[in-house]
């Protein structure tokens, strides 16, 4: 249920601010902006017992609600959002998979326009540039080694609406593509890979900041080969992005990451398909058949992951509970740190006067409660 917060105060709850937690905490909204102090006929709200929490900040998503950012239409993509939104999602970079080059640089421009009207954040391509032998839901006969050129051209296809694109970097033409990104702002990131950790310092030195779904899709680590994770772990420059479902990580590897990089290293993500927020069935993730079944999303050819079924929600209530990561550490990493390398910290991200009023109201199990973005509730806490 939604409905205008034109001037409120939410009251009582413990408010995760980037300083800290207050408890019994106030969070004042004015139209679509927090604000640093209150209208005398401001409506208060008393969510004693619940946390206030930043709108979740999703970098890799590929749709939810039974639509597909793939290959949906307009209309199907909005579906998507909606349903991830309901989820605390109020920020969400939609994420392509491996296609045509001409097919992807149309699906750019239809999402491009989704941006322009502030529906999303902007673009993730992933793929076709990624290894073969990495592929996981990616048609290979689709893959190509990366050319600056053609990244060039699904840059320009998206009219300023591509943040990130994922490369397996150790492929010819990978260096001189993490570098172009680089020169016109679209993070690099690795993943996909076979690369080993020279090849992944080289890569990072080259401008490569994020780590695609750390763990998976990239060779192991091993005593004496430590490839891409030791790289990518250890380097300050580089984030990286963790599926918090289950299924994608085992809890010590969560842990690992979370212990060597820091929490102000890592992003939660979804990376999320249709099945998102619906329910088992056969879907398509691009040109690709994929079967849910208890929520775990497989190829039907091959059997190989195919994305997640995931939604932000889920996982920041598991590393509370399960992982037992404190929740200013989970806040950072599923709102702060993907809106800063998204370059949006100054409108999302943090409960700061001045942003958009984007929040999330979790229960003290952590549940969602309530939904805010930009002042209106998406799910209202008192409904």
């Amino acid at each position: 249920m939604s409905g205008s917060a034109h001037s409120t105060v939410l009251t009582g709850a413990g408010v995760v601010l980037p300083t800290g937690t207050v408890a019994g905490g106030r969070v004042i909204v004015d139209g679509d902006r927090i604000a640093g102090s209150a209208r005398e006929d401001a409506r208060v709200v008393d969510l004693s017992g619940h946390w206030i929490v930043p709108g979740f900040v999703d970098m890799h998503n590929h749709g939810g609600g039974g639509a597909s950012f793939t290959s949906g239409t307009a209309e199907e993509v909005l579906k998507g959002v909606r349903t991830h939104r309901e989820h605390g999602t109020t920020t969400l970079v939609a994420s392509t998979v491996t296609g045509d080059l001409d097919e992807l640089a149309r699906r750019a421009g239809l999402l491009a326009e989704l941006t322009q009207q502030g529906e999303i954040a902007g673009i993730h391509f992933e793929g076709p540039f990624i290894n073969p032998c990495r592929k996981g839901a990616h048609k290979e006969d689709l893959l190509r080694d990366p050319d600056p050129a053609e990244v060039r051209k699904l840059v320009d296809a998206a009219h300023g609406a591509a943040r990130m694109f994922t490369l397996a970097t150790e492929l010819p033409g990978g260096l001189d593509s993490v570098r172009l990104l680089a020169e016109h702002g679209v993070i690099a990131a690795i993943g996909h890979t076979d690369s080993t950790y020279d090849q992944t310092r080289q890569a990072i030195d080259a401008g490569a900041t994020v780590a695609t779904h750390l763990y998976n899709a990239m060779p192991g680590m091993e005593h004496r080969a430590p490839g891409p994770i030791a790289a990518l772990l250890e380097d300050e420059r580089v984030t990286v992005e963790l599926i918090n479902d289950g299924t994608h990580l085992h809890p010590a590897m969560l842990e690992l990451a979370f212990h060597h990089a820091g929490a102000h290293r890592v992003a939660l993500i979804t990376d999320a398909m249709d099945a998102a927020g619906f329910g088992d069935g056969i879907y398509h993730l691009g040109p690709l058949e994929v079967e849910v079944k208890e929520g775990v999303a497989r190829l039907v050819e091959g059997g190989s992951i195919a994305g997640s079924t995931l939604t932000l929600d889920t996982a920041f209530k598991r590393s509370v509970t399960v992982d037992e990561l404190p929740v200013e550490s989970v806040v950072q990493a599923i709102s702060a740190n993907p809106a800063k390398l998204l370059g949006l910290y100054d409108q999302v991200g943090s409960l700061e006067p001045g942003k958009y009023a984007d929040l999330v109201v979790l229960d003290a199990a952590f549940d969602v409660k309530g939904v805010m973005r930009r002042g209106e509730w998406i799910v209202n806490p008192v409904a």
